[in-house]
């Protein structure tokens, strides 16, 4: 396989959107892959909806986030899907799922599956802490890098 071909393969990622291509010539093998484009959201706020809170309602600064029922947004582990698949959130279609929303895990405990050509792979958790979002549905399909989970 040339250059040429390589690079008509990258310009068609770029036009169709995709974030991974994999082809085979013979006994060549190539993989392109690309972080999938960033989505911008606008918030619009009403001036009336902006106003100051009052200085009383505020959490006295000795109080730590955590006793005062909190979640830092920005004090998170993502766990990101290591590949492109069909996401499940339980071991079967009858069985309850892994972990719900503010339930305590351990790092390596099993999160979910990812089914990838016909394979099963559990997924585990990175860090210890508490499931503060599930970002996908159970039957989804994820991409590469996609955030499944949000874990403070």
């Amino acid at each position: 396989m040339n250059i040429k071909n390589i690079r008509a393969l990258a310009e068609i990622l770029q036009e169709t959107g995709l974030t991974g291509l994999e082809v085979w010539e013979g006994e060549t093998k190539i993989r392109l892959e690309r972080a999938p484009a960033p989505q911008t959201v606008t918030v619009m706020a009403e001036p009336a909806a902006v106003q100051a809170a009052p200085a009383a309602a505020a959490v006295p600064a000795a109080v730590p986030a955590q006793e005062a029922g909190v979640v830092d947004y920005n004090d998170m582990t993502e766990v990101k899907s290591p590949m492109v698949g069909v996401f499940y959130a339980a071991p079967a279609p009858d069985a309850k799922p892994y972990v719900q929303v503010g339930d305590k895990v351990k790092k390596g405990d099993v999160l979910c599956i990812i089914e990838a050509m016909k394979l099963m792979n559990e997924i585990q958790a990175d860090a210890d802490g508490e499931i503060a979002d599930i970002c996908v549905q159970n039957g989804d399909l994820v991409e590469y890098g996609q955030t499944l989970f949000k874990i403070c």
